[in-house]
Protein backbone atom coordinates (compact mmCIF):
# COMPACT_ATOMS: atom_id res chain seq x y z
CA UNK A 1 0.00 0.00 0.00
CA UNK A 2 1.26 3.50 -0.87
CA UNK A 3 0.22 6.38 1.36
CA UNK A 4 1.24 9.98 0.68
CA UNK A 5 1.87 12.44 3.50
CA UNK A 6 -1.05 14.44 2.10
CA UNK A 7 -3.66 13.79 -0.58
CA UNK A 8 -5.26 17.08 -1.61
CA UNK A 9 -7.48 15.65 -4.33
CA UNK A 10 -9.43 13.73 -1.67
CA UNK A 11 -10.57 17.03 -0.19
CA UNK A 12 -11.68 18.30 -3.59
CA UNK A 13 -13.53 15.12 -4.54
CA UNK A 14 -15.37 15.11 -1.21
CA UNK A 15 -17.48 18.10 -2.28
CA UNK A 16 -16.61 18.22 -5.99
CA UNK A 17 -20.04 19.22 -7.29
CA UNK A 18 -20.35 22.10 -4.82
CA UNK A 19 -16.85 23.39 -5.59
CA UNK A 20 -17.43 23.16 -9.32
CA UNK A 21 -20.74 25.04 -9.15
CA UNK A 22 -19.22 27.77 -6.96
CA UNK A 23 -16.24 28.32 -9.25
CA UNK A 24 -18.32 28.32 -12.45
CA UNK A 25 -20.81 30.72 -10.89
CA UNK A 26 -17.94 33.07 -10.02
CA UNK A 27 -16.47 32.85 -13.52
CA UNK A 28 -19.87 33.52 -15.08
CA UNK A 29 -20.42 36.54 -12.82
CA UNK A 30 -17.76 38.53 -14.66
CA UNK A 31 -16.53 40.02 -11.36
CA UNK A 32 -13.18 38.60 -10.27
CA UNK A 33 -11.62 41.01 -7.76
CA UNK A 34 -13.14 42.06 -4.40
CA UNK A 35 -16.66 41.01 -5.20
CA UNK A 36 -19.55 39.23 -3.50
CA UNK A 37 -17.66 36.02 -2.71
CA UNK A 38 -14.90 37.85 -0.81
CA UNK A 39 -17.41 39.93 1.11
CA UNK A 40 -19.44 36.82 1.91
CA UNK A 41 -16.37 34.96 3.15
CA UNK A 42 -15.15 37.86 5.27
CA UNK A 43 -18.54 38.09 6.98
CA UNK A 44 -18.83 34.35 7.54
CA UNK A 45 -15.27 33.88 8.72
CA UNK A 46 -15.39 36.67 11.29
CA UNK A 47 -18.54 35.04 12.71
CA UNK A 48 -16.86 31.62 12.65
CA UNK A 49 -13.88 32.96 14.62
CA UNK A 50 -15.83 35.39 16.80
CA UNK A 51 -14.21 38.67 15.70
CA UNK A 52 -15.72 41.99 14.71
CA UNK A 53 -13.79 42.38 11.46
CA UNK A 54 -12.10 40.30 8.77
CA UNK A 55 -10.00 41.34 5.78
CA UNK A 56 -9.33 38.81 3.01
CA UNK A 57 -5.74 38.85 1.73
CA UNK A 58 -3.53 37.16 -0.83
CA UNK A 59 -1.72 34.83 1.61
CA UNK A 60 -0.91 34.06 5.22
CA UNK A 61 2.50 35.69 4.82
CA UNK A 62 0.87 38.91 3.63
CA UNK A 63 -1.42 38.73 6.66
CA UNK A 64 1.62 38.65 8.95
CA UNK A 65 3.47 41.41 7.08
CA UNK A 66 0.46 43.74 6.99
CA UNK A 67 -0.44 43.00 10.61
CA UNK A 68 3.00 44.12 11.80
CA UNK A 69 2.88 47.12 9.46
CA UNK A 70 -0.55 48.16 10.68
CA UNK A 71 0.82 48.29 14.23
CA UNK A 72 3.56 50.72 13.08
CA UNK A 73 6.32 48.29 14.03
CA UNK A 74 9.53 48.79 12.06
CA UNK A 75 13.23 49.52 12.16
CA UNK A 76 14.64 49.62 15.68
CA UNK A 77 11.72 47.64 17.13
CA UNK A 78 11.80 44.06 18.43
CA UNK A 79 9.12 41.38 18.17
CA UNK A 80 9.21 38.21 20.25
CA UNK A 81 8.65 35.10 18.11
CA UNK A 82 8.87 31.34 18.64
CA UNK A 83 12.24 29.87 17.70
CA UNK A 84 10.57 26.75 16.28
CA UNK A 85 8.26 27.92 13.54
CA UNK A 86 8.02 28.16 9.79
CA UNK A 87 10.08 31.05 8.46
CA UNK A 88 6.94 32.93 7.32
CA UNK A 89 6.22 33.89 10.94
CA UNK A 90 9.60 35.59 11.16
CA UNK A 91 9.40 37.14 7.69
CA UNK A 92 6.33 39.04 8.84
CA UNK A 93 8.64 40.83 11.28
CA UNK A 94 11.75 41.33 9.18
CA UNK A 95 9.86 42.48 6.06
CA UNK A 96 8.95 45.53 8.13
CA UNK A 97 12.55 46.13 9.23
CA UNK A 98 11.99 44.97 12.81
CA UNK A 99 14.15 42.45 14.67
CA UNK A 100 12.88 38.99 15.71
CA UNK A 101 13.74 37.88 19.24
CA UNK A 102 13.49 34.11 19.46
CA UNK A 103 12.05 32.22 22.43
CA UNK A 104 12.27 28.46 22.95
CA UNK A 105 9.20 26.17 22.78
CA UNK A 106 7.55 24.16 25.52
CA UNK A 107 6.71 20.44 25.52
CA UNK A 108 3.61 21.15 23.42
CA UNK A 109 5.78 22.61 20.61
CA UNK A 110 4.45 26.16 21.12
CA UNK A 111 6.27 29.20 22.46
CA UNK A 112 7.10 28.73 26.16
CA UNK A 113 5.12 31.38 28.00
CA UNK A 114 7.46 31.05 30.99
CA UNK A 115 10.41 32.27 28.89
CA UNK A 116 8.83 35.30 27.26
CA UNK A 117 9.39 37.90 30.00
CA UNK A 118 13.16 37.40 30.05
CA UNK A 119 13.24 38.26 26.32
CA UNK A 120 11.45 41.61 26.73
CA UNK A 121 13.54 44.78 26.38
CA UNK A 122 12.76 48.47 26.03
CA UNK A 123 12.69 47.88 22.25
CA UNK A 124 10.04 45.17 22.38
CA UNK A 125 6.81 46.20 20.69
CA UNK A 126 4.92 42.93 20.26
CA UNK A 127 4.66 39.22 20.93
CA UNK A 128 3.92 37.07 17.90
CA UNK A 129 2.42 33.71 18.89
CA UNK A 130 2.24 30.74 16.52
CA UNK A 131 -0.34 28.03 17.26
CA UNK A 132 1.86 25.34 15.77
CA UNK A 133 0.55 22.08 14.30
CA UNK A 134 -3.03 23.11 15.14
CA UNK A 135 -2.84 23.34 18.93
CA UNK A 136 -3.53 26.57 20.79
CA UNK A 137 -0.65 28.10 22.74
CA UNK A 138 -0.91 29.12 26.42
CA UNK A 139 -2.85 32.25 25.57
CA UNK A 140 -4.09 33.33 28.98
CA UNK A 141 -0.57 33.65 30.35
CA UNK A 142 0.77 35.20 27.15
CA UNK A 143 -2.02 37.78 27.02
CA UNK A 144 -1.38 38.66 30.67
CA UNK A 145 2.28 39.33 29.84
CA UNK A 146 1.38 41.44 26.79
CA UNK A 147 -1.06 43.50 28.85
CA UNK A 148 1.36 43.98 31.74
CA UNK A 149 4.15 45.21 29.45
CA UNK A 150 1.83 47.16 27.12
CA UNK A 151 2.81 45.06 24.10
CA UNK A 152 0.83 44.28 20.98
CA UNK A 153 -0.20 40.64 20.62
CA UNK A 154 -0.30 39.09 17.14
CA UNK A 155 -1.44 35.52 16.55
CA UNK A 156 -0.22 33.41 13.64
CA UNK A 157 -3.17 31.05 13.19
CA UNK A 158 -2.05 29.58 9.87
CA UNK A 159 -2.40 26.08 11.33
CA UNK A 160 -5.17 26.60 13.89
CA UNK A 161 -8.47 27.48 12.16
CA UNK A 162 -11.15 26.91 14.77
CA UNK A 163 -8.82 25.79 17.58
CA UNK A 164 -9.54 27.27 21.00
CA UNK A 165 -7.90 28.05 24.30
CA UNK A 166 -10.24 28.34 27.29
CA UNK A 167 -13.17 28.25 24.85
CA UNK A 168 -11.95 31.31 22.94
CA UNK A 169 -10.86 30.89 19.32
CA UNK A 170 -7.27 31.39 18.31
CA UNK A 171 -7.07 34.72 16.54
CA UNK A 172 -9.33 36.45 19.05
CA UNK A 173 -6.90 36.71 21.98
CA UNK A 174 -4.61 39.28 20.42
CA UNK A 175 -4.84 42.57 18.58
CA UNK A 176 -4.71 40.77 15.22
CA UNK A 177 -5.14 37.15 14.17
CA UNK A 178 -3.43 36.09 10.93
CA UNK A 179 -4.70 33.14 8.89
CA UNK A 180 -3.41 31.22 5.89
CA UNK A 181 -5.69 29.24 3.59
CA UNK A 182 -2.87 27.50 1.72
CA UNK A 183 -4.25 24.25 0.19
CA UNK A 184 -2.77 21.96 2.88
CA UNK A 185 -4.42 23.86 5.74
CA UNK A 186 -7.44 22.48 7.57
CA UNK A 187 -9.42 25.26 5.94
CA UNK A 188 -7.55 25.34 2.66
CA UNK A 189 -8.25 27.04 -0.65
CA UNK A 190 -7.11 25.74 -4.05
CA UNK A 191 -4.29 28.26 -4.19
CA UNK A 192 -2.76 30.97 -2.02
CA UNK A 193 -5.15 32.88 0.23
CA UNK A 194 -5.20 34.44 3.69
CA UNK A 195 -6.89 36.95 5.99
CA UNK A 196 -6.64 38.85 9.24
CA UNK A 197 -9.26 39.19 11.95
CA UNK A 198 -9.44 41.90 14.60
CA UNK A 199 -11.83 43.62 16.98
CA UNK A 200 -10.13 46.98 16.44
CA UNK A 201 -11.81 49.15 13.78
CA UNK A 202 -8.72 51.32 13.18
CA UNK A 203 -6.58 48.23 12.52
CA UNK A 204 -9.27 46.81 10.26
CA UNK A 205 -9.57 50.03 8.30
CA UNK A 206 -5.80 50.32 7.87
CA UNK A 207 -5.31 46.74 6.64
CA UNK A 208 -8.39 47.12 4.45
CA UNK A 209 -6.60 50.01 2.73
CA UNK A 210 -3.14 48.43 2.79
CA UNK A 211 -4.33 45.39 0.82
CA UNK A 212 -5.63 47.59 -2.04
CA UNK A 213 -2.89 50.09 -2.83
CA UNK A 214 -3.63 52.14 0.29
CA UNK A 215 -7.03 53.10 -1.06
CA UNK A 216 -10.60 53.18 0.28
CA UNK A 217 -11.97 54.88 -2.83
CA UNK A 218 -10.59 54.02 -6.28
CA UNK A 219 -7.73 56.33 -7.30
CA UNK A 220 -7.72 57.99 -3.89
CA UNK A 221 -4.61 56.58 -2.20
CA UNK A 222 -4.43 57.65 1.43
CA UNK A 223 -1.45 55.54 2.56
CA UNK A 224 1.34 53.51 0.96
CA UNK A 225 -0.26 50.15 0.27
CA UNK A 226 0.27 46.91 -1.63
CA UNK A 227 -1.75 44.53 -3.79
CA UNK A 228 -2.84 41.72 -1.48
CA UNK A 229 -6.45 40.89 -2.26
CA UNK A 230 -8.20 37.60 -1.62
CA UNK A 231 -9.18 36.20 -5.01
CA UNK A 232 -12.90 35.82 -5.78
CA UNK A 233 -12.50 32.21 -6.94
CA UNK A 234 -10.55 31.22 -3.82
CA UNK A 235 -13.16 32.96 -1.67
CA UNK A 236 -15.88 30.95 -3.44
CA UNK A 237 -14.01 27.72 -2.66
CA UNK A 238 -13.52 28.76 0.96
CA UNK A 239 -17.21 29.56 1.35
CA UNK A 240 -18.02 25.96 0.41
CA UNK A 241 -15.34 24.49 2.65
CA UNK A 242 -16.41 26.65 5.59
CA UNK A 243 -19.92 25.16 5.30
CA UNK A 244 -18.41 21.70 5.83
CA UNK A 245 -15.71 22.67 8.30
CA UNK A 246 -17.29 21.07 11.36
CA UNK A 247 -17.45 17.66 9.72
CA UNK A 248 -13.92 18.02 8.36
CA UNK A 249 -12.68 18.96 11.83
CA UNK A 250 -14.42 15.95 13.41
CA UNK A 251 -12.91 13.64 10.80
CA UNK A 252 -9.39 14.90 11.42
CA UNK A 253 -9.75 14.71 15.20
CA UNK A 254 -11.01 11.14 14.85
CA UNK A 255 -7.99 10.20 12.75
CA UNK A 256 -5.63 11.79 15.27
CA UNK A 257 -7.31 10.00 18.15
CA UNK A 258 -6.83 6.71 16.31
CA UNK A 259 -3.10 7.43 16.10
CA UNK A 260 -3.00 8.40 19.78
CA UNK A 261 -4.90 5.32 20.94
CA UNK A 262 -3.32 2.69 18.73
CA UNK A 263 0.33 3.64 18.20
CA UNK A 264 2.25 1.58 20.72
CA UNK A 265 5.98 1.76 20.28
CA UNK A 266 8.52 2.79 22.91
CA UNK A 267 10.65 4.48 20.22
CA UNK A 268 7.86 6.97 19.53
CA UNK A 269 6.88 9.98 21.65
CA UNK A 270 3.31 10.97 20.84
CA UNK A 271 2.05 14.58 20.97
CA UNK A 272 0.20 15.81 24.07
CA UNK A 273 -2.56 18.38 24.40
CA UNK A 274 -2.22 21.29 26.82
CA UNK A 275 -4.86 21.73 29.51
CA UNK A 276 -7.56 24.19 28.37
CA UNK A 277 -6.29 23.97 24.76
CA UNK A 278 -7.87 22.56 21.62
CA UNK A 279 -5.98 20.71 18.93
CA UNK A 280 -7.44 20.60 15.42
CA UNK A 281 -4.52 18.46 14.19
CA UNK A 282 -3.29 20.36 11.19
CA UNK A 283 -0.33 18.00 11.52
CA UNK A 284 0.20 14.87 13.57
CA UNK A 285 3.80 15.22 14.70
CA UNK A 286 5.70 12.56 16.63
CA UNK A 287 9.18 12.58 18.15
CA UNK A 288 11.68 9.88 17.16
CA UNK A 289 15.29 9.70 18.29
CA UNK A 290 16.75 8.23 15.10
CA UNK A 291 14.50 10.06 12.66
CA UNK A 292 16.38 9.27 9.45
CA UNK A 293 16.25 5.54 10.13
CA UNK A 294 12.55 5.75 11.02
CA UNK A 295 11.70 7.79 7.92
CA UNK A 296 13.59 5.38 5.67
CA UNK A 297 11.75 2.47 7.29
CA UNK A 298 8.35 4.07 6.61
CA UNK A 299 9.37 4.94 3.04
CA UNK A 300 10.37 1.32 2.42
CA UNK A 301 6.83 0.34 3.40
CA UNK A 302 5.21 2.88 1.05
CA UNK A 303 4.41 5.50 3.72
CA UNK A 304 5.30 9.09 2.95
CA UNK A 305 6.18 11.53 5.73
CA UNK A 306 7.26 15.15 6.04
CA UNK A 307 9.58 17.07 8.35
CA UNK A 308 8.22 20.37 9.69
CA UNK A 309 10.74 22.03 9.93
CA UNK A 310 14.31 20.71 9.50
CA UNK A 311 16.11 24.07 9.69
CA UNK A 312 14.97 26.53 12.38
CA UNK A 313 14.78 30.16 11.21
CA UNK A 314 17.72 31.25 13.40
CA UNK A 315 19.99 28.75 11.56
CA UNK A 316 18.69 29.53 8.06
CA UNK A 317 20.98 31.22 5.58
CA UNK A 318 18.40 34.00 5.25
CA UNK A 319 18.98 35.03 8.88
CA UNK A 320 22.74 34.61 9.09
CA UNK A 321 22.93 38.36 9.62
CA UNK A 322 21.31 37.99 13.04
CA UNK A 323 24.45 36.21 14.23
CA UNK A 324 22.99 33.08 15.83
CA UNK A 325 24.96 29.85 16.08
CA UNK A 326 24.03 26.19 16.40
CA UNK A 327 23.39 25.54 20.07
CA UNK A 328 21.80 28.92 20.82
CA UNK A 329 18.32 27.35 21.01
CA UNK A 330 18.89 23.71 21.94
CA UNK A 331 15.24 22.73 22.47
CA UNK A 332 14.27 24.12 19.08
CA UNK A 333 17.22 22.42 17.43
CA UNK A 334 16.36 19.12 19.09
CA UNK A 335 12.82 19.34 17.77
CA UNK A 336 14.17 20.14 14.30
CA UNK A 337 16.23 16.94 14.44
CA UNK A 338 13.64 14.57 15.92
CA UNK A 339 10.10 15.57 14.86
CA UNK A 340 8.34 14.00 11.89
CA UNK A 341 4.79 14.38 10.55
CA UNK A 342 2.70 11.29 9.82
CA UNK A 343 0.13 11.13 6.99
CA UNK A 344 -3.07 12.98 7.93
CA UNK A 345 -5.55 14.45 5.45
CA UNK A 346 -9.20 14.86 4.56
CA UNK A 347 -10.60 11.60 3.24
CA UNK A 348 -7.92 9.35 4.75
CA UNK A 349 -9.45 5.89 5.09
CA UNK A 350 -9.50 3.55 8.08
CA UNK A 351 -7.55 1.02 6.04
CA UNK A 352 -4.82 3.57 5.36
CA UNK A 353 -4.44 4.79 8.93
CA UNK A 354 -4.48 1.25 10.35
CA UNK A 355 -1.73 0.29 7.90
CA UNK A 356 0.41 3.25 9.06
CA UNK A 357 -0.16 2.22 12.68
CA UNK A 358 0.71 -1.42 11.96
CA UNK A 359 3.98 -0.45 10.28
CA UNK A 360 4.91 1.96 13.09
CA UNK A 361 4.17 -0.56 15.81
CA UNK A 362 6.40 -3.06 13.98
CA UNK A 363 9.34 -0.63 13.93
CA UNK A 364 12.41 -1.43 16.02
CA UNK A 365 14.47 1.65 16.74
Amino acid sequence: MKINPNQLDRGYLKYKNEYDRAVIKTLESGWYILGEEVEKFENRFKEFIGSNYCVGLNSGLDALILAVRALNIGTGDEVIVPANTYIASVLGVTENGATPIFVEPDEFYNIDANKIESAITDKTKAILVVHLYGQAANMKKIKDIATRYNLFLVEDCAQSHGAKFADESTGTWGDIGCFSFYPTKNLGAFGDAGCIVTDNYEIYEKIHMLRNYGSKVKYQNDILGVNSRLDEIQAAVLNIKLEHYDELKKERISLAETYLNKINNSSIILPEIREMADAIWHLFVIKVKNRDKFQEYLTSHGIGTQIHYPIPPHLSKAYEYLGYQKGDFPITENYADTLISLPLYDGMTEEEIMYVIYVINSYRG
